[in-house]
């Protein structure tokens, strides 16, 4: 099963009712692994040594990162962005299709907007 990052900001209620839903998910908080207020390109990092594709609302600079990453030929397992104006269902939905549906390193090095 594929492996999470939430960033800090993302919606606490899509993680309460994935992990409701789910509840065999792997997935860890920007804030539960040390890394309130860390700049973008630290969540990265910190996504890519414990192989996990981050989750974000951030659909204005956490792809520009990303994507820098992959430029420089650097370790990037994926970024979801995710539009605060999704309904909560719906955003639930599309993440429990995504993790019991991915291939480990099926998303390395894609950033893709939800819904797919």
């Amino acid at each position: 099963m594929i492996r999470f990052l939430t960033d800090e900001d993302f919606d606490g209620r899509i993680v309460r009712g994935l992990v409701r839903r789910l509840p065999q998910i792997d997935l860890v908080r920007a804030q539960d692994a040390g890394l309130q207020s860390a700049q973008d390109t630290e969540v990265l990092a910190w996504a890519a040594e414990e192989g996990r594709v981050l989750l974000t609302h951030d659909v204005t600079t956490m792809s520009v990162h990303a994507y820098e990453r992959i430029a420089n030929g650097l370790l990037m397992p994926g970024v979801f962005e995710m539009s605060q104006s999704l309904p909560i269902g719906k955003a639930i939905e599309e993440l429990i299709v995504l993790a019991e549906c991915s291939l480990e390193g099926e998303w390395e090095g894609q950033v893709r907007f939800l819904p797919l």
